[in-house]
């Protein structure tokens, strides 16, 4: 769907993007991750041809991407363009002319998402009467108005409650079962783990890590392991021995608790049930990944450590 080629971009003598390249799949959410001022705005910012690059090139659907793909696109960017004094049925029309629909078929569409969010009432308000987060779910409408091919959102988590953070979650799933690509560009690592198929990671203008949510967390796998118990803790200590170092606990009640384990030598996960066997009544055990917001530390540490 979208192919970007060693995309550079500086400021004066500051790069803000140093030789990029990522590519989207169609039919995936894919994670732009880094921290504040790694490159990532820079980045959404060229796709949608607000600033051009000093070197590279980004192709939509296996062409250079020119002004006419940019009615396939849909952009909702991080700092949030709605004009207070209008209503939100006519940033509708607005936004929805500016990417070549016709005047019924955003009414169609508005219907639809007023309908979808179950806030019918809403359409005659102007911005200025609606909350933060309700205007922050009108720029999502107007993103989407067109049924675009790439979504391409920046940090669209913020000024959400948890309520419509799952709401805003669950209609980007359904947008790719439908075939759409989105691009997220967040901190919101936990939303990044539920429904991101791949990420990158932006830091100082240089990609440092790409991959799938799931390789990239079983390749920071350090061999710890959480066992969900009733019995006392000290019979569950004892039974570890010396093959297996206890890491940290949680009590749940008088006699249940979860203890985070980790192997010494090359015990596996079945000789740690083989020994706990007996010795505590186990009700669950997992193997405990790292989280995103774990990878994404440790790779920024690295990167700075390596720059020293």
């Amino acid at each position: 769907m979208l192919e970007i080629q060693q995309i550079t971009k500086r400021y004066q003598r500051k790069a803000a993007l140093d030789d990029v390249s990522l590519s989207l799949r169609t039919g995936e959410i894919f994670g732009l991750l880094g921290p504040n001022g790694a490159g990532k705005t820079t980045l959404i910012r060229v796709i949608n041809r607000i600033i051009e690059p000093d070197q590279g090139t980004v192709r939509f659907k296996g062409d250079l991407l020119k002004q006419k793909h940019l009615i396939h696109i849909g952009y909702l960017p991080e700092e949030r363009g709605l004009y207070k004094n209008m209503t939100v049925e006519a940033h509708a029309f607005f936004f929805g002319a500016l990417r070549g629909m016709t005047k019924t078929d955003i009414k169609q569409a508005l219907d639809y998402w007023l309908n979808r969010f179950e806030i019918q009432s809403w359409r005659k308000k102007r911005i200025d009467e609606l909350s933060k987060g309700m205007a922050q779910k009108v720029q999502f409408i107007c993103a989407v108005l067109h049924e675009p091919e790439l979504l391409i959102l920046d940090e669209p988590f913020s000024g959400f409650d948890p309520v419509n953070v799952e709401l805003i979650k669950q209609e980007l799933v359904e947008m790719k079962a439908k075939g759409k690509t989105i691009l997220i560009s967040t901190h919101n690592m936990r939303s990044v783990e539920e429904i991101c198929d791949r990420v990158a990671l932006i830091h100082q203008s240089k990609k440092i890590m790409e991959g799938r949510v799931s390789e990239l967390q079983e390749s920071a796998r350090v061999g710890e392991y959480a066992v969900k118990f009733r019995g006392t803790m000290i019979g569950f200590v004892n039974a570890l021995w010396t093959g297996f170092e206890l890491i940290d606990k949680e009590i749940l009640g008088d006699d249940r608790f979860i203890a985070r384990v980790k192997m010494r030598g090359d015990n596996q996960f079945e000789d740690l049930l083989k020994v706990l066997i007996g010795a505590v009544k186990i009700e669950a055990a997992w193997e405990v990944l790292p989280s995103m917001q774990e990878l994404f530390i440790n790779a920024v540490s690295v990167k700075e450590d390596i720059g020293k």
